[in-house]
């Protein structure tokens, strides 16, 4: 089974608004209503290509209600942590003439509600597949992906990790099975700016000696590289295509390639499956669907036969 874990889920609230004004009473043209986090985002990603998942974090409020209504809506299971102060955050994201975002706080998460996370991650098994995407709210230990590895080593569990800086760093001597930065993100920890795929490599390289298994680096229209644990180096561009929403592609290249790896076992396949997921999610408004990621492979002359 594959567990994902969002600590701050959201209902991400996008509106349109055709001439927004300050000040003013403004009317939508269009609205969206959603559940949002980066480990949602790749559970229901998951779905859309066939694959079960199990949605962990925390809840609250008729927000956070919702939330887990909504994922049920999609077939999603979800295991959320009811925590009792606060609500889970509505992120609204306004689009007129300039995109503004609203991000939401969060429900005040207490150590009786990290303990019942752990206690629900200590059930996972061998050959399971957890992803920790995204942020720790301030409410939380900095170190919680840390604590989290620490607790599951040993126990054959392959742990994704989608984070930055430290958070990602930390988390490295427990030996990831996946990391996804990008090539910024890269760039950042290190306290580089790099220019070229050679330079990505080296970087990349470093991530990987200090730890982690297989290198995913996104480079948003200039595709991506892989460096697997066992010495191999796949890069390629991106299919072609309009970007219409880059929210959520990087969610959906993590996807992808759990997806493209859990059906083959090959790292190029794999490969491809994410970078084309992570497109398909890029080229539409909503998430990529398998016939949307098939389309885009065919495109690339890569055949994938599950």
């Amino acid at each position: 089974m594959i567990y994902t874990v969002t600590f701050n889920p959201s209902l991400d609230y996008i509106v349109t608004v055709d001439d927004f004004t300050l000040g003013k009473v403004n009317r939508t043209k269009n609205e969206i209503i959603f559940p949002g986090g980066k480990g949602i985002n790749v559970s229901m990603v998951l779905k859309n290509l066939g694959h079960e998942s199990c949605a962990l974090g925390f809840m609250a409020g008729f927000t956070g209600h919702e939330i887990a209504r909504l994922l049920e809506d999609k077939g999603i299971s979800s295991d959320f942590i009811h925590v009792k102060k606060g609500l889970s955050r509505i992120n609204v994201k306004l689009r007129s003439h300039q995109e503004s975002e609203i991000n939401g706080q969060g429900p005040e998460i207490e150590e009786s509600d990290i303990r019942c996370l752990y206690d629900k991650l200590d059930t996972l098994q061998q050959g399971d597949v957890l992803v920790l995407a995204g942020s720790i709210p301030d409410v939380m230990p900095a170190d919680s992906y840390k604590r989290i590895m620490e607790r599951l080593q040993n126990k054959g569990i392959s742990i994704v990790v989608d984070a930055t800086g430290d958070l990602l760093v930390n988390v490295l001597s427990y030996h990831p099975f996946l990391i996804k930065p990008n090539n910024h993100e890269l760039g950042e920890i290190f306290g580089v700016t790099l220019e070229n795929t050679e330079e990505i490599l080296t970087y990349a390289k470093k991530l990987q000696d200090m730890g982690a298994r297989n290198v995913l680096v996104s480079r948003a229209k200039d595709g991506a590289l892989l460096l697997t644990e066992d010495g191999d180096y796949f890069e390629s561009l991106p299919p072609e295509g309009n970007v219409v929403n880059s929210v959520g592609a990087g969610d959906s290249m993590v996807a992808g390639f759990l997806a493209g790896y859990r059906e083959t076992g090959d790292y190029e396949k794999a490969f491809y499956m994410g970078l084309c997921c992570g497109s398909a999610s890029a080229f539409s408004e909503g998430m990529a669907t398998r016939d949307e990621v098939i389309r885009l492979l065919k495109r690339m002359n890569r055949e994938f036969n599950a």
